[in-house]
């Protein structure tokens, strides 16, 4: 199946209809809101926001797969550097210390390698957060036109041109570039192909076979990207195309309720996860859970935010707790 990222989908759907500028500006809330350290508990909120969005937009479910291929790359990543990095869990298994982990305290000290459910709530963490990123730019992206996202990123930098920023160049910079996204993934593909059908392997051999393989794909592709570039200049020129030339639209957009509706929902989540940022770890909570107090797992309470709403343990372990 092809990648979808950065393509526009026509559908009529609510998300499609919203205006531009009350779209982008409460994308960018919500992707804003990611990096607020609140755990999993707040990625959960985020994540069942974000795959409403996704929804409501008519995106088919099968893009949530094809966008999880890359992250699972990155997992296993960020797992291996966690491994080196993180290596005082209270369960797993070391390599230069002690056998196995039973704690921070344990006797026999740190060994230089572990793979422990430390490491693995921290990659998963970081995985979560870079798919809920990618989630919220293909929404972006497939629900909106260029030319609407070029006028909404104009409309919502305008306050910039009071110190002459070149507002319109740099929105329309971007938009050409998210619209050059898809584009250079397919010719990618085309060139792996025709790389292959000339006998060179990019899945099989050694480290050295695959980095000579990379280069044969990586070489034209910043030769056809840097083609493209050129022509696309070339055709607005030719069209008198000025970037600091006064410009009129024909394009005038109208904020309707739903835009309102939806634009509260999300920015009240949004709210929530950051308000739970700012309050975590002040409010006692009790809760009938399990922790680790150096000697043996016992019963006891967490803290949690303004709303007692948290995962123990996994949130404790990411957040150093």
């Amino acid at each position: 199946m092809r990648l979808s990222f950065g393509r526009y989908i026509a559908y009529n759907s609510p998300i499609h209809r919203m205006d531009p500028r009350v779209k982008l500006f409460m994308l960018i809330a919500l992707m804003a809101s990611i990096f607020f350290s609140t755990g999993f508990t707040g990625y959960v909120l985020l994540g069942c926001t974000v795959l409403t969005i996704f929804f409501m937009a008519h995106l088919r479910a099968r893009m949530l797969f094809s966008l999880l291929k890359p992250i699972l790359f990155m997992f296993t990543v960020l797992l291996i550097i966690n491994c080196f990095l993180i290596t005082n869990g209270y369960i797993g298994w070391h390599w230069g210390g002690k056998a196995e982990a039973l704690g921070p305290s344990a006797p026999g000290g740190k060994g230089w390698f572990c793979f422990s459910e430390k490491a693995v709530f921290n990659a998963l963490y970081m995985a979560c957060r870079i798919y809920l990123m990618i989630m919220i730019t293909t929404i972006l992206t497939a629900t909106t036109q260029p030319l609407d996202l070029t006028l909404a990123l104009e409309d919502l930098l305008s306050p910039l041109k009071l110190v002459k920023f070149p507002v319109h160049i740099l929105s329309t910079i971007i938009s050409i570039a998210l619209r050059m996204i898809p584009t250079l993934i397919e010719e990618a593909g085309r060139i792996m192909k025709a790389q292959a059908s000339r006998g060179v392997d990019f899945k099989n051999g050694h480290f050295k076979d695959k980095i000579k393989s990379t280069t044969s794909l990586i070489i034209p592709l910043l030769v056809s990207a840097f083609q493209k570039a050129e022509d696309l200049a070339y055709a607005m020129d030719a069209r008198g195309y000025d970037p600091h030339a006064k410009r009129t639209r024909y394009r005038h957009y109208h904020i309707n309720f739903i835009d309102i509706i939806i634009f509260v929902f999300v920015a009240g989540i949004a709210s929530v996860v950051i308000a739970q940022w700012a309050t975590m770890g002040t409010s006692e909570t009790f809760y009938n859970v399990w922790h680790w107090e150096g000697t043996g797992w016992v019963f006891g309470k967490i803290k949690t935010g303004f709303i007692p709403l948290r995962i123990p343990h996994i949130d404790d372990f990411v957040m150093g707790w």
